[in-house]
């Protein structure tokens, strides 16, 4: 605990850098996997093609990725940019099945109803299908995310700063204290973003927030119409 005092600034300055290189590869992610699985979901051959393609980038090993990104993107190995991008790669490999499935989960008389009130295709994505996805793209999200935590601390092996940091400078000195607080803080980062994500849900689906007063309401309103039972 006393360690923890005397350098707090710097767990707090590594934990910053952590969820950096955790929450921006994420918010990239979604803006690429959500396009490819609606192209996904109205052209099965590319269905196909994108799902077996996430499956293989995804077995790629995670330090191999961040080894050889620096050669095909030219940039120095201890370039952060090496992690994130690793780390758009497998989130939109895991992303892209669930969007598929979030947005496969939308009933298809929903958008037959919304084409019949006029909706053009691009705006009927935008205003019903994307936002009756969000529960089942959100639990994808939430894998992801804790995912993402979790990969970051490897990039430390290569001396980007991280987290991980303290695993790495607590084996070489054989130092516990310094390992347990990077394994909480790591632990902690991923609770906070998986509470985050849990309330930008309700925050997104007011609606399934309002279902359980609504199916109440309903049920006591029945329930007043029924006749009352009297015993002989």
């Amino acid at each position: 605990m006393a360690w923890l005092v005397a350098n707090f600034s710097e767990v707090l300055s590594l934990a910053g850098l952590h969820l950096y290189q955790s929450v921006v590869p994420l918010l990239i992610s979604v803006l690429i996997a959500v396009p490819l699985a609606q192209l996904a979901r109205m052209n099965k051959t590319l269905r196909g093609l994108l799902l077996s393609a996430g499956s293989i980038l995804y077995t790629v090993p995670s330090l191999a990725l961040f080894v050889i990104l620096p050669v095909i993107l030219g940039t120095r190995i201890l370039d952060m940019a090496n992690v994130m991008v690793a780390l758009v790669i497998y989130a939109v490999a895991l992303l892209l099945r669930s969007t598929l499935d979030a947005l496969e989960s939308v009933d298809d008389g929903i958008r037959q109803a919304a084409v019949a009130m006029g909706y053009k295709p691009f705006m009927r994505f935008l205003t019903v299908d994307l936002p009756l996805s969000v529960p089942v793209l959100f639990a994808g999200l939430r894998v992801v995310s804790v995912s993402n935590i979790s990969l970051v601390s490897v990039g430390a092996l290569l001396g980007i700063g991280s987290l991980g940091s303290l695993f790495t400078d607590g084996l070489k000195r054989d130092f516990v204290t310094e390992i347990v607080i990077g394994i909480i803080g790591t632990l902690l980062l991923a609770l906070l973003m998986d509470a985050f994500l849990v309330l930008a849900q309700r925050l997104l689906t007011p609606w399934l927030r309002n279902d359980g007063g609504l199916t109440k309401a309903t049920a006591e309103s029945n329930s007043d119409d029924e006749p009352a039972v009297v015993s002989a």
